[in-house]
């Protein structure tokens, strides 16, 4: 099957192919990253829990 190129795409800067973007690999490689990462995690589980304990979490 031939892949269509979009102009726009192309014209923003990088374009990944289907295949490559299907991976669904986290690179966590400098520790900004992982402390964004655990930070953001760290936020979530708290607002379930502060939600579930205030009885909006059904």
């Amino acid at each position: 099957m031939k892949e269509k190129h979009d102009k726009r795409s192309s014209e923003a800067g990088i374009v990944t192919s289907s295949q490559d973007a299907r991976g669904g690999e986290i690179i966590l490689r400098t520790r900004r990253r992982r402390g964004v990462f655990l930070a953001g995690l760290t936020g979530f589980a708290l607002f379930v829990l502060v939600t579930a304990i205030a009885g909006f979490g059904g």
